[in-house]
């Protein structure tokens, strides 16, 4: 879809599209947005897009065909309903729905701009949008998914506006990007401040109080920002920070901390979150090693194996460090699975047996040498993993005016009988620059998000067919720098429409009818 263009107006149109960017969101930072709890001020202006002529809709609309035979992942007790507790769904980090979202009937598509990417979309037990939404209206965020409208929010630390204009600054995943929703409708939340907030909705709806705060500033050193906070299977708060490769636990009652460092400074980089299994197990990888991590007697974190994994040492275009760039994801039969930093990149699961004879039951290679990376987590659907290429991507520049980054999806299964790992398919024609994507076990589409090649630099929501790896059908959100969703995490909400936070904001897509 490629236009003939000059360099010359491409060059403007990048620019026109850079200047779109900084004035969208500082328009949307003077949104009449409620900046204290419970002040249910709502904003309904749109995310702003760059006109163009690239197609709404391609390809057709998908006839459901549900994933049967997928054991059922357990709820976890510390944690909203599967589907509905933060950014991967549940505690396994599956990235998983057992719902449908759109097959691409009579779509519509809103957005509402925040000035802020909602990165992190949970919904609570009313169907309503719970979001962190970092940016220059930071803050957790109580959404009416139907109209599209602000309920209320509560202001979030955040960082200075020149911040942004900083390297690195839209990979920084920290202060809020990570969240999650517990069972009885709280937002728990680890600010770049090094606390961990605990916030109640409102009776009314309208916003969220402050029930309870963790000061981890006392035992976090220097340099080491928090990053994710999770429930282990027995109520344990534990959390993870950036650097020196710190893992703490909060006992929930008496506010008591723990921490131990896996690593020294580059050496224990941990980017992403983790994944909380049965029996207060925690799922932990650093950019050298995968671990699993119990409780000790007192309640202090303890390594109960570890194991190094291949890495090339290089910070492949589209990454945030030189090591994985997934949270583990936990399977059915005792598994867990990363992507390596190998060239080219692995697909590698291991055993989570403490007694396991053999820790790692296979590394399988995806995308080409050269030209393979992924900052997102896999998706787990039974023995299957579904892996993403965002090799290429390093901030919002790199898609702008056309640009977009390599393509590439694959499919790995565990064999049946449990001793090896096989590529069912590989898709190199669509590239998703940065997406969270997940996938529907009720209708067999994986939903992700892509760039397409056109000057106006449009973006659109995609689905591919789960058991082919073939493009079913896509359709334009937007076009401009304000719809690069820079690694939010797509959401399949339980009415049935799907949700993804962008550089502007949130947008939305449903079927008609």
């Amino acid at each position: 879809m490629r236009s003939a263009i000059t360099g010359t107006t491409r060059g403007r149109l990048r620019s026109r599209a850079a200047r779109l960017l900084a004035i969208g969101l500082l328009t949307a930072a003077g949104c009449a947005i409620p900046t204290t709890a419970g002040a249910g001020i709502a904003t309904a202006a749109p995310v702003p897009s760059l006109p163009g002529t690239s197609p709404d809709f391609l390809g057709a609309p998908a006839t459901a065909q549900p994933i049967t035979g997928v054991p059922a992942i357990p709820r976890h007790p510390g944690l909203a309903a599967n589907g509905d507790s933060g950014i991967h769904g549940d505690g396994w980090m599956s990235d998983t729905y057992t719902r449908p979202g759109p097959l691409g009937h009579d779509t519509r598509v809103d957005s509402l701009l925040l000035a802020s990417e909602c990165g992190s979309i949970a919904f609570d037990r009313a169907g309503r949008i719970v979001a962190t939404c970092p940016g220059l209206n930071p803050g957790l965020y109580l959404i009416d998914p139907a109209a599209m409208r602000v309920l209320g929010r509560y202001p979030l630390p955040g960082r200075a506006p020149g911040a942004f204009l900083q390297p690195g600054a839209f990979s920084n995943f920290g202060g809020g990007a990570y969240f999650y929703l517990d069972g009885q409708d709280r937002a728990v939340v680890g600010a770049n401040t090094g606390h961990v907030m605990v916030l109640a909705e409102n009776p009314a709806a309208d916003g969220f109080t402050l029930e309870r705060e963790y000061d981890l500033t006392g035992v976090l050193r220097e340099g080491e920002s928090l990053n994710s906070v999770l429930p282990d299977s027995h109520g344990r708060l534990w959390f993870v920070a950036k650097h020196n490769g710190v893992v703490g636990t909060i006992d929930p009652e008496t506010g008591a901390i723990q921490v131990i460092r896996l690593g020294d400074g580059a050496d224990g980089e941990i980017e992403n979150s983790f994944a909380v299994g049965a029996d207060g197990a925690v799922y932990i990888a650093t950019n050298r090693e995968m671990l699993r991590l119990d409780a000790g007697p007192g309640g202090e974190p303890r390594v109960t194996w570890r194991t190094t994994y291949a890495n090339s040492g290089q910070t492949k275009p589209g990454q945030v460090d030189d090591g994985t760039g997934t949270t583990p994801t936990l399977l059915p039969g005792g598994y867990v699975a990363i992507t390596d930093n190998a060239d080219p990149m692995n697909v590698v699961v291991y055993r989570t047996d403490p007694a396991a004879a053999r820790r790692e039951v296979c590394s399988v290679p995806v995308f080409a040498k050269g030209a393979g990376n992924t900052e997102n987590s896999l998706i787990g659907a039974g023995n299957s993993l579904i892996v993403e290429n965002n090799y290429g991507y390093s901030g919002p520049e790199a898609t702008l005016g056309g640009r977009t980054t390599t393509p590439g999806f694959a499919r790995v299964d565990i064999d049946d009988d449990g001793a090896g790992c096989h590529l069912v398919w590989s898709n190199t024609s669509v590239a998703a620059p940065s997406v969270v994507a997940k996938l529907s076990l009720a209708n067999g589409l994986i939903y992700t998000y892509t760039k397409g090649s056109d000057a106006t630099d449009p973006w659109y929501w995609t689905t591919l067919d789960f058991r082919t790896g073939n493009l079913v059908w896509q359709r334009r959100s937007g076009s401009g720098p304000l719809y690069n969703n820079n690694y939010a995490g797509l959401a399949l909400g339980p009415d049935g429409a799907a949700y993804l936070g962008v550089l502007g904001g949130l947008i939305s897509l449903r079927d008609g009818g």
